[in-house]
């Protein structure tokens, strides 16, 4: 499989300043603050990056991260300026904000095992008594956490400890609130004409050179929000069945049934040629929904050398 898959880059572009190597994408830098994002066929779940690559995730992570900008931008300036192969974008260098900006409209995930321990309370908003895990809220709560420096995990903080400790300056963090509100309700929009639930998604922010808030990183991807069906939403809801999903979740609890978490002494179960097929084919389909629209594959018989040839064109042309 890993013929057809992009796992690790190492791009001279001209200018190129240095290289970030996250989870699953690379961020190169370059002259005249411009950046070059490579999203990977990498992937991660519990924070620990898999020892195979799946084939089309980046592409398909990449393309829903910059259409959902581009149907976004209306409403929130983003980093972006070009897309000139499928795994890449290119868009302004930022200072990123230290926090991600968790939004929920339904008691799922995190909020869920949460609120089944016993907590009411979470990032400093109360959550109401009497709910059930994937109800929706009376309104959508917005739970940030601190980004991890790299291999921890993210941590929940409140918007009174942002501010007191001085992660985000006050008037920053009303914007950024502001712009998540505004997002979410537009993801919701999309979400419902393609017979979704939008239930909870992260976004993440920088400050561009002329002090400029804008949106960084992916939107709406399966990797970073979680779907539902609207379809039968509320008949699971009032007879107590799981939700259908429409995220990555179904790799976390392939892992969890193969005794992985991601926990110190624990081994990355084997991942065979057919299971990394079925994953790529899920994400496929979540594209598809996602999206309401077919999946173009792209020619992955030598990625390295497509995005090599694209972006050295796509820079040359435009001269960064």
């Amino acid at each position: 499989m890993s013929k057809n898959t992009i796992i690790d880059t190492s791009f001279n572009f001209p200018g190129q300043k240095n290289v970030y190597k996250g989870k699953v994408r690379e961020v190169y830098s370059l002259e005249n603050d411009v950046l070059v994002m490579v999203a990977t066929d990498r992937l991660s779940a519990f924070d620990v990056v898999m020892p195979k690559g799946i084939p089309y995730k980046g592409q398909i992570l990449n393309q829903i991260a910059t259409k959902f900008m581009a149907q976004t931008e209306d409403i929130v300036p983003n980093w972006l300026i070009a897309t000139p192969d499928p795994n890449v974008a290119v868009g302004h260098l930022c200072e990123p904000f230290k926090v991600e900006m968790v939004i929920r409209g339904y008691l799922a995930g995190h909020a869920a095992r949460e609120y089944k321990s016993g907590k009411r309370l979470l990032c400093g908003v109360v959550m109401p008594e009497g709910m059930k895990e994937n109800d929706k809220f009376y309104e959508p709560i917005i739970t940030p956490a601190t980004k991890a420096e790299k291999g921890d995990h993210d941590e929940d903080i409140s918007r009174e400890d942002i501010l007191k400790r001085g992660i985000v300056k006050e008037e920053d963090y009303l914007i950024l609130e502001d712009y998540t509100r505004k997002l979410f309700q537009r993801g919701t929009e999309i979400a419902n004409s393609r017979g979704l639930i939008l239930v909870d998604t992260k976004y993440e922010f920088g400050k561009t050179k002329d002090g400029k808030i804008v949106l960084i990183d992916e939107i709406h991807t399966p990797d970073s929000s979680r779907y539902f069906y609207a379809e039968g939403y509320q008949q699971r809801q009032d007879a107590n069945e799981p939700q259908k999903q429409l995220s990555k979740e179904f790799v976390r609890q392939w892992l969890i049934s193969n005794n992985f978490q991601g926990l110190k002494g624990q081994t990355i179960p084997y991942m065979s040629d057919d299971y990394i097929e079925t994953v790529s084919e899920r994400y496929i389909e979540l594209y598809e929904n996602i999206m309401g629209e077919k999946f173009i594959k792209a020619d992955v018989s030598n990625i390295e050398t497509r995005v090599n040839s694209n972006l050295n064109s796509y820079l040359k042309e435009v001269q960064i």
